[in-house]
């Protein structure tokens, strides 16, 4: 077995939920042929975890990590490719990328590691940070409301929908082989506490439970459960699990449809 282990000094902060994604996710490829898996990471703390696993890799620019995985999807059919993004990452730079993704049906797995602001660069509020939240950028609290990112892709039709929590690593564990295994466009957002500027670990712990199996396929009841949390820190009930699961065709079985005589360089090129 490959040791997914590196030799780069591990700079996050003392309990990070970042610690529960990492641990998570080398449970979940364990056994996985790895040189079939790739992954790609932005700009932010939740990016650091390309530094800490001896694997297939790249860096992207901020917000840009979804479509530098849709490309090494589109070049190579067989790979399994993960992307690791944050709310800021994902939710206010890079949003119209993965709405994009999930629309396409795109064959990669996102895994947003929401904290809920800009940690990286300690503490300016995101699309999901909470109304009220004073931090660097909004000293006096943040005027906005927050985006419930998961209502968002439903609408964009994305294909499985799942939420978990850094604090129960077995969950999220199983979680992300689901949506690795699944065909087309997959999204886990994991809630995870900045223990640094905005510790949400004691809120989660008390109000985040596991949903039973339910009807996947229903957006009805995907949307009513994805509903039941505004992304508040009022004391509501937090469903962890797979909301939505569905199949269609895959975005790289549509796009390189009757170029098998190309090379992968032609059939960029007429996709750019």
């Amino acid at each position: 077995m490959i040791n997914l282990n590196t030799t780069c000094k591990n700079t996050w902060c003392p309990a990070c939920g970042n610690f529960g994604i990492l641990a998570a996710f080398k449970k979940a490829i364990e056994n996985e042929d790895l040189n079939k898996i790739a992954i790609t990471a932005g700009i932010g703390c939740h990016a650091k975890i390309a530094d800490y696993l001896n694997i297939n890799s790249f860096y992207s620019l901020h917000g840009r990590s979804i479509p530098a995985a849709e490309g090494i999807k589109l070049a190579n059919p067989e790979m399994k490719v993960i992307v690791f993004t944050g709310d800021g990452d994902s939710l206010d730079e890079g949003i119209a990328h993965l709405i994009h993704a999930a629309k396409r049906n795109s064959d990669i797995t996102v895994i947003l590691h929401n904290n809920r602001l800009f940690a990286l660069t300690t503490g300016q509020f995101t699309a999901v940070s909470v109304e009220g939240f004073k931090g660097k950028s909004t000293p006096m609290g943040a005027p906005e409301s927050p985006l419930n990112p998961l209502e968002l892709l439903l609408a964009a039709n994305a294909t499985f929908i799942a939420r978990s929590y850094s604090g129960n690593i077995k969950h999220l564990e199983e979680t992300i082989k689901k949506a690795m295994d699944h065909k087309g466009f997959s999204i886990v957002e994991v809630l995870e506490p900045c223990v640094s500027f905005f510790n949400t670990s004691e809120y989660y712990n008390k109000n985040t439970y596991v949903l039973e199996d339910k009807n996947l396929d229903s957006r009805e009841e995907a949307l009513s459960k994805i509903k039941e949390w505004d992304y508040t820190m009022e004391d509501k009930k937090i469903p962890l699990g797979i909301f939505y699961d569905i199949k269609k065709e895959e975005y790289h079985k549509r796009a390189l449809i009757n170029k098998k005589e190309e090379t992968v360089e032609e059939i960029l090129l007429e996709l750019i």
